[in-house]
Formats: C-alpha cells, structure tokens, sequence
C-alpha cells in the first residue's frame, strides 16, 4: 500500500483525519528501518505498512492507524519513546509503548515464564483496546508470511496464535481477524487434518452445493411473501472450526449437522423476531437448537438469532438472524463502535450501548480480575485460555440480573462472578427454585440463589467444583490464608509444648534469639515453619535455651483458646479441626474417643493417629515430632466420622449383602469397599465405615464376628 492509498483509505470514512500526521508517520516508518529485511527477503518497512492496512479495513482512528506504522520503530531501531511522543504526540507515544511491551513478551513454552508474560500481557491490553487490535493485526500479517520462518518457531508461533490471540481476537468480538488466524495456525500445526477435511468439503460442495443456492433463494421467498425484507447467503464453515467440533463432541463428520449455515439479514429487531416465526412455520425446528442471543448478548457484543430447521430437501440448515448493525459486530466486534460523530471520529460508546452492547474491555477486565487475586504458574495460564475459549451460560440472579459464565459453570462460578464474598461464604445452591448438589452444571436461563453460611469456611477439594479462573483463584487464596492460620495455630502449640519439656512457658520467653538464628524476619512465620515441619520446635528450645535438656515429656493442661464448635482437637495453646494441616492418618482411621497423638511431617502439617498405631514405630527416634493430641467434648458427642475396617470373609454367595446388613443394622454407613486379597474359599477386604466413635466401631465390629460368615475383623493399624 502506496503513502497516498493508505491516507486515501483513512480519510474516505475519516473527512478529519490528520494527513500531515499520517504522511510523517509513514515516511518516518520508512527511513527508521531503512534497509531492514524480513524473512521473506521483503523491505521490513513493508510489514507496518500492511498492518496499517488491515487496519484501515476496520475503519479505526488516526492514532491507531499511526500507531500501527510506528509499532515496531521503538523495537527494531533506534528510535526510543521519547522520539514518538515530540514528534507524533503523547497517545501515539503511548499506544507504541504499549504495543511494544507485547511484543518483548513472547509466550514462550516454558510454564513459569509463560504464566508471567501472559499476565503481563493481559494487564496491557485491558488499558486501551487499541493496543490489542494493533497487535492482532501485525500478528495476522506475520502469520500470512510465516511459511519464510524456520519449523521450530513456526510452530511455535502458530500454537501461540492458537491459544492466545485467536481467542483474545474473539473476546472482544473481532472474529473476521480471529478466524483467519485459527485457519493460518492450523495449516501450520496439523497440515494432515486440514486438508482431509477439506477434501471432505470440496466433496460435499459437489454433492450440495446447488442445494444449498437453492436454499438461501427459497428462504428469501419465503420471507418475502410475508412482507420481510431481508438478505441471504449460505456459508461454509471453516475447515479449523470443523476440526474443533469433532474433537469437542467426539463426531464422525458425518453426524455434523451445520457443515453449511444461512445467515438472514434484516432491516429492523423487530423483523428478527418476525422472520424467525416465518421460517419456524415453514419448516420445523430441531429441539434444543435455538438461542436467543439478542435479547442476552455474549460478552464480546454478540447479537443474534440462532436456529436450526430441518429446510428443504431435507437438509438440516443452520441459521443466523441479525440486522445489518449486529452482523458488522458479529464480524468486527469492538472495532465496528469507531465512527464519526460530533465534528470527531472515534470509538461510540453511546451508540454500542444503546445497541445493547457492553464494554469492549470487561471480557478482559476480568481476566485481570484472576491475575490480581491468583499466583503464577500453569494454573492461571490454562485457566486464562480456557475462559477465552468457551462458550457462554447465561443465568439470572433471584432479582433477574443477568450473569454470563464459561459454558460448564458451576455454583460457585456463579457465586464468585456475583461478589467473592458470596463465593466464600457459600455452603450450598438453589437452581430454580430447588436444592441441587453444588456440582450441578448451570444451564441457559437458570435462576440461581446461592445459600450462604455464617462463617467462610471453603473445602479444599471445591477447586474440582469450578471452572472459571475468577473462581479457583479465589478458592486458592482462601486456602492459602486459612492454610497459613492453621499452620501458625500448629507451631505454636508444638512450640509450647517443647517449652513446657524444659518447664518454660511461652509468655515468659523470648523467640529474638531464634528468630536471627534461623534468620526468620517474624514470630508468625517461625510458628508457620513450625507448624509445616520446616524447622523443630526442639530445635527452636535447643538455641532459647542451650544449657537446658528436655526432660522429656510431661502430663500437660489441654486447654483451648478459641471457642468455636468446629474445633474437633485440644492441644496446648489452642483448638484444632481437621483441615489443610490437620489430618488423620489413613493407616489407623482415628475417631473420636480413640487415645490419639499427632506426629509433624515437613510438608504434610500434623497427622493423627492412634496411640497403637505400627506406623508411630517410623518416629520412635525423633521427639521433637510428636504432639500431645485429645479429642474436644464437641468432637466426642457430634461427630461423625470413618474408619477402616480389615475383615476376612467366606467366598460364598450373598456374603456381601450379608456385611452390608449387619453394618446398616448397626448405625453404620459403607463409604467404601475394596478387595485386596481372593483365595477359593476366602477373601481380606478393607471396609471404609461412617461412625460415631470408638465405641460405635467396637459394636459393629462385634456385629460383624458374630455372623458366620465372618472369619475374622479388626480396626486397620497401619
């Protein structure tokens, strides 16, 4: 594109752009890179040039049609930000910063570095849009030239283009841009699956293809004798979002039923809704294949209608009606809000707004949600992709507000996209009107009330009952502070309990000494170390008090410092429950009434057991591990908690049942069966039981040696 082509461009939907500005700009392109070459062996100036033209076809504004000739000037040459802002301005100056950054951060394979360019990435973007369409279309002219790349870092930059700028491209709606990405992306990265599938559609072309003309015509007469105006068209779809369907809905391809759709274009909302009744009464609609996406709008200002008919000849025709405004949208997304107006031309936000649509950015905004709220890592970038790439649910509030979530959503998705404090708080969910377990997939037009407890208390495993980042990014940092609460609470009981070995008593002490010992900055984070088995509470006692020796451990008041009725364990200094640093061992299955102890695994927190379990022999060696542990009066009288039962039993028909009767009889509750051991005439099982206590174990064990068919049980001890 020649200097004049591109300011012609510009000013034929911009009367008030500035030409001077733009002629500078592109001479200044030119002379800074000079006699730079690409790949391809093209001029370099040649590529912000064509990125200015793609932008043109989007009709946006002179800065970012100049930011687009300048993008890589700071980059690739010598020029520096200072230069741009004295010569093109402050926003230009900005706009090409901003571009800049992007480009530095290359979304390498490598997750830790990835995860904390993609946030940086994120974060940049949600300022000003603009910088997101500049850079979407200098990637879309570098994919257009990447076959002059080497392998390696074309397929880098192809799965790059897959995984994040297709999806940010539709998350603000810009799909023309999006699509040709997908397909350039996937031409690079399975070559083999692209060109099946399209010989797959030149063959249907053959087989359909008059069809299809005749039914766009017929759909068109149709409409016409009922007095509608309207245009319509057949398209093909694209052979990446075929690929995408197959492996999404596990189909043949020939089981896919809009390998070809119409869209219908209307004058008017109103002639929307009266060509949709026309078409439902010509030719009958397929159950579950309807969406009314003008009247609930996805984020990225998608308006539509959406159908599926079984049409003429039989074929199941997919279609899209929309007016003429909603398919420019449907088509260029943000970009279509930029226009002339009021002497100016820029982006008309009064305009999308009294279009029904939304702000541009709040798809990214809460993306950026998640990167203030969560931690780094491969989490956050699968979690980030993801959001990008599904398709929405939209569900109401009990007042009627309207909530869009990731297709797949749960309750808690729904409750933190509401306020983190309902998502903390909740404890369970209504879904129209009826309880429902909270793993319950959210579906279109559910009305959702979330039921809230008094006190924030979140599982560890709900992570597994989300799917939006928003979400486990909060869930993960909910238990990452109780996490560290509890294992503060830990220490300081371990930490006391050592003490009290050598009769000291914590407020009498000092831990100064210890903490520049073990170069630990505060008191709360020697507990936390404690508590996590990081560092010894004897050791801690060992540099307080150098001359002493433990005399070993002695009879201690139990007594507890907090009151709440979760609290399942006394140890000195506080009341524990079972949580991310309390847990109870596996190989003895301790409850309440048992004389249990707690041993301080690095890592782990604190692990019950019971006093006679073979696997406390591991840590007869090491005192500084054990902890004084007993069962709180709230714990021994409403707790329910399981138990593994060992038992050997005849191989015999109706055995089985026979147990299963003798436990329900008992009070008990089987939580889990597993058979580890089979002879001819007997078999060992392990039985995961539901109890009260000790003693409700002890009677179903008696239950149970009391049936013939039992040989033997016992308690497991590890």
């Amino acid at each position: 594109m020649r200097q004049f082509e591109l300011v012609d461009a510009v000013k034929a939907y911009d009367p008030t752009a500035d030409e001077g500005l733009l002629n500078r700009a592109y001479v200044y392109a030119m002379k800074m890179h000079g006699s730079q070459l690409r790949a391809s062996g093209d001029p370099y100036f040649a590529h912000p040039i064509q990125v200015a033209g793609i932008l043109t076809d989007y009709r946006l504004d002179t800065a970012t049609i100049v930011t687009a000739l300048l993008h890589d000037v700071v980059e690739d040459t010598s020029a520096t930000r200072d230069d741009i802002a004295e010569m093109f301005g402050e926003e230009v100056a900005g706009l090409v910063e901003g571009v800049t950054k992007l480009s530095r951060l290359e979304l390498q394979a490598e997750h830790t570095r990835q995860a904390e360019n993609l946030r940086k990435f994120i974060l940049a973007i949600s300022k000003d849009v603009r910088v997101l369409l500049v850079k979407l279309a200098d990637r879309l002219h570098n994919m257009r030239t990447l076959e002059f790349v080497k392998p390696e870092k074309r397929e880098r930059i192809s799965r790059e283009t897959l995984e994040v700028y297709a999806p940010l491209g539709r998350s603000i709606g810009i799909h023309r841009i999006a699509t040709e990405l997908e397909e350039l992306a996937f031409e690079h990265l399975n070559p083999t699956a692209r060109t099946a599938i399209e010989r797959r559609l030149e063959a249907l072309r053959l087989e359909h293809g008059r069809a299809v003309q005749g039914v766009a015509r017929e759909v068109q007469t149709v409409l016409e004798e009922a007095g509608i105006k309207a245009r319509v068209f057949g398209r093909e779809k694209t052979p990446y979002s075929i690929w995408r369907k197959l492996q999404r809905k596990a189909l043949g391809f020939s089981a896919l039923s809009d390998i070809y759709g119409f869209r219908v274009i209307l004058q008017s909302e109103d002639d929307c809704y009266r060509a949709l009744g026309v078409i439902h009464r010509a030719w009958p609609m397929v159950p579950e294949r309807f969406k009314d996406l003008i009247s609930t709008p996805k984020s990225n200002n998608y308006r539509s209608l959406h159908t599926t008919v079984v049409g003429p000849s039989g074929l199941r025709i997919e279609m899209q009606i929309r007016t003429e405004a909603m398919d420019r949208v449907a088509e260029e997304g943000v970009a279509a809000h930029w226009r002339y107006k009021n002497k100016s031309y820029g982006f008309d936000r009064e305009a999308m707004e009294e279009g029904g649509g939304r702000d541009p950015l709040l798809t990214l905004r809460h993306l950026v949600q998640v990167i203030e709220h969560g931690e780094g890592g491969e989490d956050w970038v699968e979690h980030a992709k993801l959001e990008m790439y599904l398709d929405q649910v939209f569900v109401f509030t009990p007042k009627g507000s309207l909530i869009t979530l990731p297709r797949g959503a749960m309750a808690l998705d729904f409750a933190y996209a509401v306020h983190t404090e309902v998502g903390d708080s909740a404890v369970g969910v209504k879904i129209n009107g009826e309880l429902k377990p909270m793993r319950t997939p959210l579906q279109n037009g559910d009305v959702v009330e979330i039921i809230r407890g008094a006190k924030p208390d979140i599982p560890s495993d709900w992570r597994s009952l989300t799917v939006t980042g928003r979400a486990r990014s909060a869930i993960r940092r909910h238990i990452r502070l109780s996490e560290r609460e509890e294992f503060q609470k830990l220490g300081r009981a371990a930490l006391d309990q050592a003490l009290a070995r050598v009769d000291k008593e914590a407020k009498d002490v000092s831990l100064k000494p210890a903490l520049e010992t073990l170069a630990i900055e505060l008191e709360e984070d020697l507990f936390e170390q404690i508590g996590r088995g990081q560092a010894q509470a004897g050791k801690v006692v060992g540099i307080l008090f150098p001359k002493l020796k433990a005399s070993g451990p002695e009879p201690v008041e139990k007594k507890r410092i907090e009151s709440g009725s979760d609290a399942r364990l006394y140890v000195r200094g506080g009341g524990l429950r079972p949580g991310v640093s309390i847990h109870f061992g596996a190989c003895c299955s301790p409850v309440p009434g048992d004389r249990i102890v707690g041993i301080i695994e690095p890592g782990q927190g604190l692990t019950v057991h019971t006093i006679d379990c073979n696997t406390l022999a591991d840590f007869a060696d090491d005192d500084s591990v054990w902890t004084d542990l007993q069962w709180t009066p709230q714990a021994e009288q409403d707790a329910v908690a399981s138990t593994r039962l060992v038992a050997t039993m005849r191989n015999a028909p109706g055995v089985l049942g026979q147990v299963a009767t003798v436990i329900g009889e008992a009070g008990g509750n089987i939580l889990n069966l597993n058979m580890t051991h089979r002879q001819q005439d007997f078999f060992d099982m392990e039985i995961d039981v539901e109890v009260a206590d000790a003693r409700h174990a002890t009677q179903i064990i008696a239950a149970l040696r009391a049936n013939p068919s039992v040989d033997t049980v016992e308690r497991a001890r590890g």
